[in-house]
Order: structure tokens, then C-alpha cells, then sequence
């Protein structure tokens, strides 16, 4: 069908699709011109209603050139003086635009996308709120524009916000960013399904690139894609107080309407789990775990790197030094809470109530770096070598345990490679050789020795493919009072 497909319909589908869009620039582009933000606050003139409801029909025939036929709505789009932000979830696919297209409402947007041909006039059009990279503070900047426009009383067209941040495979909904949340007024929340029997919509880190996604999706005769407009969500007193309780609750009602599960796993913690660096994570790591921790003690991602350099530091003062609860409260500058202490039962392997603290440096360090493997690798040497700037076996075994968040692992395969001298020791400059020349080291020297083991080490490959891998399948998260794993036992 593929084969037959693509040298049939896919060619003329892509040109019809490329048509349309092209069509509809000049109506954009003329509707864009001379708007200033006054402007944009009052009714739609007579003229632009009819831009409107033309690049509407356009972009509805686009669709229906990539094989939409038909759109199924269910519910009814509320007003925005009824609810001014649309949550839209699970975010998997870049055809998630056909509700966007459809109401024409603001989005977030990274700011470089104004300025791609043809597209960035099309966006521009839907009045977007745009995200700098290159500003620091933007995303402060994004929450109070967000809020300004949704405490408008519905002068502002509604801001459609895909609150997981990122695509995933659509089986379970990960945690909502509060940003959607903040300005504490009414949502709609919206979720989308698209049912076909064969799925070339899904759109991830993992599996087929944008392009096989679009070539696989116009080779089907037709796709389908249901949006369902749920009941406004009105917020009590304590969501509007606490935006992580109003999404988590909006999240529970879009998953029960899905009948899917909720995973309280990040984007941040699935780029950790699928990192490309030499060193992946094996399914049974506890770092996923202590992601989770870092995130709940405070330790914000836009300052983790400075947090680490501070936290290495110390270390390093403090060279093998073993402290107890007290002096890790002291350390970290939190005060001793219920996340404290779980995050020093993972590092407290004998159940002794002390912990060597270059075992939280280097965790924190894959956290923050999850691709830079030997950036870790480098840390960590530095914090273990002796006054020669060498380690031992024993000392590479503590690294690699900690690194990649396991109870047991056999190092000695690797150590012996790395030191052709047999001098019983290594520096940073020999193992950095030897990753220079073998850059997959830990697949020939550590998970192949690995397999079978009582520790059960399992390479990332037995991750399911195309988006949301093994660690995060919801039912592993769903009852919070387990014990914690701990990284030895």
C-alpha cells in the first residue's frame, strides 16, 4: 500500500497541501498587517471575520488533503469569556495544529518560528505568545503575558496551551507544566484521539522522524482524529492558590475521559531515561527516582548547573568524608523534610545513617547532563582520585554504580581494558583514551557483562519504542507510598 501509495496519491496530496498553505499567506499576511496590540484587543472587524472564516475553509481543505476526511467534534467550545485558555492533551503529533486551525486560538510559540516563510505569517496571524531562548527571564515574561490575556474577560482570542510541554505516545498523560495554571481562571480542557488502525501520527524522541511521520500519514487513505471539548473546569479557592494542584486535577479529569493513566514523570525525566550518551540508563535505575526528588526539594533546572558546580566544591572540600542527615540538610542549605530524607535513603546503602556525598555530586550530574557522559565521568575522577590523580577498580566500580543508578555492577571487564599497563590504577586521561577509541564502551565492557546478572541490568534498547519508555508505565507510579529503592542493597 506504501509503495503503491507513495507514487500515486502521497505526490499529489503533498502539493495540494503545500498549495493551500501558500493560499492562505497573502490573507494572513494582509489580516497581520498594521496590528497593534489596541487593535488586537477589540471585536474583529467585518472584513477581518471574513479573512477568518477564509483561511479557516483553507486550512480546513489542507487537512482534508492529508487525509482528514472529516473531524469529529464532540462537546461544545466554550466562549472566552467562559473559560480564556484551552488545555489541550496528550500533545503526540505536530497534526495536533488541526484544532488550532480550527479555532484560530493564540498559542505559545518559540519567537524564532515568526520568522520561517510562509508558516511564521500564518502563526503571526493567530496572535501567538512568543517565547524567547535567547531571554533569560522569558519565561517569567510568558506566565504574565499568559495571565494578562486571560484576566481580559475575553478580549484576547483564547490561548490554546498543550500543558505536557512535549509529545508523547498518547498512553498515559504525563505532568502538566503549571503555566496554563497560574492566572487561576476557568479552563476548558480538550482532548484529542485519533483513532486508525494504524498509527503514523505519533510523533517522538523515539521512532520515525517529522518527515517518514508525514509520508507514512499520506500514504493512508484516510485518518481519523476525534476533539472532544470537555466542561469548563472552574477552579476552587485552593487551585487558584496552587497551580501544581489545579493542573494535576485538570489532568485527572482529561485522563479519565481518555482512559488513560497519569504518570507523574517529566519531559526532564524522559530525556534522562533515553539520553544518547555513552552511559544509558538500565531499566531498573533508581535516578528516575531521584530526578523526582530533585525537583520536589527546589532545585530549579534553569540554575541546576550552578547548584552542581556549588554542591562539587564542597565535595571536594570535604574529600571522603561521610556525613549523616544533619549534615547533608546542612550541605544541600534545605531543611530536613520528608524529600530529604528519601533522598538520603538512597544514597545510605548499608542502612547506616551516613552517606558519602560524591555519590549525590555525581547523580546530580547525570540529572543535569544526562548526554555528557564523560563530563560526569571527568566530576567524578576528580572527586575520587588519590594525590597521583589516579583511582582503583574499587573507586571506578563506586562511579559507574552511581551514575547509572544500580545496586551491582562488574566493572573489571572494563578497568582492565582501560589500564593496558596493569598498574592496578588509571587517570582521567587514560579512560578518556580509551573512550576516544571504544565510544561505546559500556555496551562491549559493561551491559554485555551484565546480562543475566542478579541485578537484572537491562539496556535502554528494551525501552518500548517510539516515546514514553519502560520506566514510565503509569501503573509503576501510581502508589506513592512504596518504599523507595535504594541505590545498593
Amino acid at each position: 500500500q506504501i509503495a503503491f501509495m507513495t507514487l500515486t496519491l502521497f505526490p499529489i496530496r503533498l502539493f495540494f497541501a503545500a498549495f493551500m498553505m501558500l493560499l492562505a499567506w497573502p490573507f494572513a499576511f494582509i489580516a497581520s498587517m498594521g496590528s497593534d496590540e489596541q487593535e488586537l484587543e477589540k471585536p474583529l472587524s467585518w472584513w477581518r471575520k471574513i479573512v477568518d472564516i477564509l483561511l479557516k475553509a483553507i486550512m480546513r481543505l489542507m487537512w482534508l488533503a492529508g487525509g482528514f476526511h472529516w473531524i469529529n467534534v464532540k462537546g461544545r467550545r466554550a466562549l472566552p469569556a467562559e473559560a480564556a485558555i484551552l488545555t489541550v492533551a496528550p500533545h503526540s503529533s505536530y497534526f495536533d495544529a488541526i484544532p488550532v486551525t480550527m479555532t484560530f486560538a493564540s498559542i505559545v510559540m518559540k519567537a524564532e518560528s515568526k520568522d520561517i516563510p510562509v508558516w511564521g505569517t500564518l502563526i503571526k496571524y493567530i496572535r501567538p505568545v512568543f517565547v524567547s531562548r535567547s531571554d533569560q527571564d522569558s519565561r517569567r515574561k510568558t506566565v504574565e503575558e499568559i495571565k494578562r490575556r486571560a484576566q481580559s474577560d475575553g478580549k484576547w482570542p483564547q490561548i490554546m496551551i498543550f500543558p505536557e510541554g512535549t509529545c508523547t505516545n498518547r498512553s498515559c498523560l504525563i505532568t502538566f507544566k503549571p503555566g496554563a495554571f497560574i492566572p487561576g481562571v476557568p479552563v476548558q480542557p480538550v482532548v484529542l484521539r485519533y483513532p486508525n488502525k494504524l498509527d503514523t501520527i505519533t510523533w517522538t524522541w523515539q521512532g520515525p522522524g517529522a518527515l517518514e511521520i508525514l509520508w507514512l500519514t499520506l500514504c493512508q487513505f484516510h485518518n481519523s482524529v476525534e476533539i472532544e471539548f470537555l466542561p469548563v473546569y472552574i477552579p476552587s479557592e485552593e487551585e487558584r492558590k496552587n497551580p501544581v494542584l489545579y493542573a494535576n486535577n485538570v489532568r485527572r479529569v482529561m485522563a479519565e475521559a481518555l482512559g488513560v493513566s497519569v504518570t507523574d514523570y517529566t519531559f526532564e525525566d524522559c530525556q534522562l531515561a533515553l539520553a544518547e550518551g555513552q552511559l544509558r540508563l538500565p531499566s531498573d535505575t533508581c535516578l528516575l527516582e531521584f530526578a523526582k526528588l530533585v525537583r520536589s526539594l527546589g532545585l530549579k533546572p534553569e540554575t541546576l548547573e550552578d547548584d552542581l558546580d556549588k554542591y562539587a566544591a564542597s565535595a571536594m572540600k570535604m574529600k571522603k568524608e561521610k556525613i549523616d542527615l544533619k549534615e547533608f540538610s546542612a550541605y544541600l542549605e534545605f531543611p530536613v523534610s520528608h524529600t530529604l530524607e528519601s533522598m538520603f535513603a538512597l544514597f545510605d546503602e548499608n542502612e547506616d545513617g551516613i552517606i558519602d556525598i560524591r555519590e549525590f555530586v555525581i547523580a546530580l550530574s547525570v540529572v543535569c547532563k544526562p548526554s555528557k557522559t564523560l563530563e560526569t565521568i571527568q566530576l567524578a575522577f576528580q572527586l575520587y582520585q588519590s594525590k597521583n590523580g589516579t583511582i582503583t577498580e574499587e573507586d571506578l566500580a563506586h562511579i559507574l554504580k552511581t551514575a547509572m543508578g544500580v545496586s551491582q555492577i562488574n566493572v573489571t571487564h572494563l578497568f582492565r581494558a582501560v589500564d593496558e599497563e596493569e598498574k592496578g590504577e588509571i587517570t582521567y586521561d587514560d579512560f578518556y583514551r580509551f573512550a576516544e577509541l571504544h565510544p561505546h564502551f559500556a555496551e562491549d565492557y559493561l551491559y554485555a557483562d551484565q546480562m543475566g546478572a542478579e541485578s537484572g541490568l537491562e539496556t535502554s534498547s528494551l525501552s518500548a519504542p517510539n516515546g514514553i519508555c519502560t520506566d514510565f508505565s503509569p501503573e509503576n507510579t501510581e502508589d506513592k507510598n512504596k518504599p523507595l529503592q535504594k541505590k545498593l542493597n
